[in-house]
């Protein structure tokens, strides 16, 4: 048996010397020293010797087992430094070669075009407030004069969440949400995220951008209205775009418009991108309803105003000439490092 031992010592001392790898080496622990190990198989079998020859012959085999174990440590360790200088030599910097330059981050265009919106009208006066996305029915429709049966109000066109809670369709709710807490004048836009179940399209999606305004004061008309959006429309768009008014309706103004530039494809002399019609609707405004303000407490024979909404994604459409709004969320770096 003990020469048995002398011979596993000596061929374990060989393999662990000429393992060139931390697989091998550990295919050399486990044969000599693992569960069906053969110098495991030596220790398992002392229990049936007499005890003179288990003493003799189980000191050797422990002896054995611990020259091993140094063995492998040591050349574990010579290993991985063989290893690690491998990498390193892989991986050492070549001064020659160009730099790499990091990718820098960039606001998301409807984050600029929002931010550009907000900057010109704050140019003008107006001042920049926010309001809760879970709005009450109260805020939502019932102070912004919607009739009690208006198709809106139905759960197929907005998002519910709980009885008389529902994700704000537009950002009107800011305003009125303002009036309470002021007296005029009031002169202030509301950016935020809307909700609405429009199937997702080109032009449409059931999450979007709007920036909302509000003006409130004694004498307040609707030329300083048209006033107001045209010289925003040159400041977004450039000095040479046209606007043009229309009559439309909103529960919450009257009269009520909507405003369309020139199309920024063909300036005007009819494309593809305008239906031939040389325009580009761009947002709806109005004169703030009576009933608006009496919701508020404010007396109508005193004060009037205006107020506008405009989708961001629009303006940022056709700001950058942007063909479809899902491109603004399919997170497409190539895309947007263009805008």
């Amino acid at each position: 048996m003990a020469t048995s031992v002398e011979e596993i010592l000596r061929n374990a001392l060989s393999d662990v010397e000429s393992a060139s790898s931390l697989q091998e080496l550990e295919q050399v622990r486990v044969r000599y020293l693992g569960r069906r190990g053969s110098l495991t198989a030596v220790l398992r079998s002392l229990a049936q010797l007499p005890e003179r020859e288990r003493r003799e012959r189980g000191q050797a085999a422990n002896q054995a087992r611990q020259r091993i174990e140094e063995q492998l440590t040591a050349r574990r360790e010579a290993l991985q430094e063989e290893q690690r200088r491998a990498e390193q030599a892989v991986r050492r910097l070549d001064v020659t070669l160009p730099g790499r330059y990091p990718l820098s981050g960039l606001l998301h265009p409807l984050s600029r075009a929002t931010r550009e919106i907000c900057e010109i009208f704050i140019g003008m006066g107006f001042e920049v407030v926010s309001g809760p996305e879970l709005e009450t029915e109260y805020y939502n429709f019932t102070a912004l004069n919607f009739p009690e049966h208006h198709p809106v109000m139905d759960e197929h066109d907005s998002f519910y969440i709980a009885e008389g809670r529902v994700l704000r369709t537009e950002t009107s709710a800011v305003q009125i949400r303002t009036m309470e807490k002021r007296e005029p004048p009031v002169r202030v836009v509301a950016p935020g995220r809307c909700y609405r179940r429009d199937p997702v399209d080109a032009t449409h999606c059931h999450t979007f951008q709007q920036v909302e305004g509000l003006y409130v004061d004694r004498g307040v008309r609707f030329s300083d209205l048209k006033g107001t959006l045209a010289l925003f429309a040159r400041k977004m768009f450039g000095e040479r775009v046209q606007v043009r008014f229309r009559p439309d309706y909103f529960p919450f103004t009257e009269p009520s418009a909507d405003m369309s530039v020139t199309c920024f494809g063909c300036e005007g002399a009819g494309c593809r991108i305008c239906s031939e019609s040389g325009w580009l609707e761009l947002l709806g405004c109005g004169m703030v309803h009576p009933n608006v303000l009496r919701n508020v407490g404010y007396d109508p024979e005193e004060v009037t105003g205006f107020a506008f909404g405009m989708g961001v994604e629009r303006i940022a459409m056709r700001r950058w000439g942007i063909p479809d709004i899902r491109i603004f969320y399919q997170n497409d770096l190539r895309v947007l490092r263009q805008l």
